[in-house]
């Protein structure tokens, strides 16, 4: 029987990881790349974040150093973690975001390889061989056994739509067994933050769509702490209750703010609210001096980082005012 894993056995992890997030890129960091005058200014600040030189012009040189900075983080981290298994959780959504795109581009002749993130469990190579061959006995089972469904299914219907809703699920599903396998409160707590959060947008999504329950159930992920029946109610209703049912919860504002978009509302608050939500959970982590909750709050807070820069980046490149950047941007707990 494996020894069990006790919080004392992250007190070095920890310590590393409290001096590593005096690297993220804070709120302060980042008036400082809204308000910079120059790329050069921008460039600086980024490298005090440990991002390598790239150029702002290029932005699959940008993709390519974020993904660099994904790649280390969790090799880092996933060579010193006392149960690798926590990595698991961020790695997951990579593996089920290269199935969609080899899938999609089968199914019509298309080349994958600019779509691809190399930053799963399982290596592109392995996992295109063994979509390619139908001999996917070395991949994990629930992943084999998503990839297997969504496959008929797109050859089916030919509506990737559909291919992608079996492999949302699938993921949510892959998402909660690999947090409940590390025993970890405060991780199953984030991946059923993370499921409220991903059904609260179904539903908004679906009725802004002006389509019903019914299809919203097809949707609907199980595993988190709103049922996924009572979200349904709410569709049903066509969109009353909305707000009460979130009222008590984390997405009380983003439930708020879903209701509004219903009427014509920004669905760009909508959609960080959300994500402020699941961050706001997370938060919790910074009260814990040791454990698996910095390791937990670390990685997500990177994921966090990511999807900033690229709203910095792309946004200035777009031309738009800082104010309309920062409008968009995610909270962190840093």
């Amino acid at each position: 029987m494996s020894k069990k894993i006790k919080d004392t056995d992250y007190l070095a992890i920890s310590a590393r990881i409290k001096a590593m997030e005096t690297g993220l890129l804070t709120g302060e960091r980042m008036e400082q790349m809204l308000a910079a005058r120059s790329d050069e200014e921008i460039m600086r600040v980024l490298q005090e974040c440990g991002y390598p030189d790239f150029s702002l012009d290029r932005p699959e040189e940008m993709d390519a150093a974020l993904s660099k900075a994904r790649e280390e983080t969790l090799l880092d981290l996933g060579g010193s973690a006392p149960d690798a298994g926590y990595l698991d959780v961020f790695q997951l959504k990579y593996d089920y975001h290269n199935v969609k795109a080899l899938l999609k581009a089968k199914a019509v002749g298309a080349d994958a390889a600019s779509m691809l993130m190399d930053l799963g469990r399982v290596p592109v190579s392995e996992l295109q061989e063994a979509l390619d061959s139908g001999e996917d006995a070395s991949l994990p089972t629930m992943l084999a056994q998503a990839a297997a469904e969504a496959k008929e299914v797109l050859e089916t219907t030919r509506d990737p739509q559909l291919s992608d809703f079996v492999l949302d699920r699938w993921y949510y599903k892959d998402l909660m067994a690999a947090a409940r396998k590390t025993g970890s409160s405060f991780l199953t707590g984030y991946v059923r933050a993370s499921i409220d959060a991903a059904n609260l947008r179904s539903l908004v999504r679906t009725l802004r769509m002006g389509r019903d329950a019914d299809f919203l159930k097809g949707v609907l992920f199980e595993g988190g702490d709103i049922a996924a029946d009572s979200v349904a109610q709410v569709a049903a209703s066509v969109g009353s209750g909305l707000a009460e049912l979130y009222a008590s919860t984390d997405l009380k504002a983003a439930a708020e703010s879903g209701a509004k978009a219903l009427d014509g509302g920004s669905l760009t608050e909508f959609e960080k609210l959300c994500d402020d939500a699941v961050s706001a959970y997370l938060a919790g982590a910074q009260l814990v001096p040791f454990g698996e909750a910095p390791l937990v709050g670390y990685l997500a807070a990177r994921e966090t980082e990511y999807t900033n820069l690229r709203i910095i980046l792309l946004g200035r490149k777009a031309g738009l005012s800082a104010d309309v950047i920062r409008s968009r941007l995610r909270e962190s707990y840093v």
